[in-house]
């Protein structure tokens, strides 16, 4: 049963928890270059908890009094439709088929209910959440990797020198052989000696296609080094 005379010290350690489940989470995502990080993560699991905890202690001045009916669980019902505007923003469709940002704003989701919980008071849910949720960012990977292959970026890093190789020449390599890119990196230093640029393929792109755009890279003066991942 709740305690109705929350008191401050109480009010510190479910807002503390909150920002600890939160930030474990948010961590995962921040190791992994997630949309939203770790600070992203504390704040929407913090300010679930406070929503919470203002929704079941906020009105207990008023409550009792005639005429008054008041159903604490409405304010903090809002947490979860509000939300999905945040994780909205987290989404990013980069071109047809191609969408990331999902895990992320699935994590925001899952990290709103964690503080909703740790709101209420109801630490070993809130824990045992955290534990699944952890477990299905970080353990779950790899097997996602070796049973969906088909879904796996197919990447390209070319070292090369911006004196002798313009960014205009390699992309018209990838046009020729109709190779179409869902995220592009540069890096470039300021001696212009050796650039680098990553490629990640659309997932419908053909191997064949990218052997072929290697061979051809092999034989352009300029590419220093050439890495890929099929």
């Amino acid at each position: 049963m709740l305690n109705y005379n929350l008191t401050n010290q109480e009010i510190a350690i479910r807002l503390l928890v909150a920002a600890v489940f939160g930030g474990l989470v948010g961590w995962d995502r921040q190791r992994k270059e997630g949309v939203a990080g770790l600070r992203t993560h504390m704040l929407v699991c913090v300010g679930s908890a406070l929503i919470m905890i203002v929704s079941a202690f906020g009105f207990n001045d008023i409550m009792g009094k005639p005429s008054i009916v008041l159903d604490p669980s409405r304010i903090a019902a809002q947490v979860i439709s509000g939300i999905g505007f945040l994780g909205a923003g987290t989404i990013l469709f980069l071109r047809p088929q191609i969408i990331v940002g999902l895990t992320t704003a699935a994590g925001l989701w899952a990290v709103a209910g964690i503080g909703l919980a740790i709101g209420g008071g109801l630490y070993f849910p809130a824990f045992i959440a955290t534990l699944i949720i952890l477990i299905i960012l970080a353990l779950l990977k790899p097997f996602e990797k070796k049973f969906f292959k088909s879904t796996r970026g197919k990447t390209m890093i070319l070292s090369y020198n911006s004196k002798l190789i313009s960014l205009a020449q390699i992309e018209s390599i990838f046009t020729k052989y109709e190779l179409v890119a869902s995220e592009i990196f540069i890096h470039t230093n300021k001696d212009h000696t050796s650039d680098e640029l990553k490629v990640t393929f659309d997932f419908n792109s053909a191997p064949s296609s990218i052997l072929s755009a290697l061979d051809e890279f092999k034989t352009i003066e300029g590419i220093q080094e050439i890495n890929s991942h099929i």
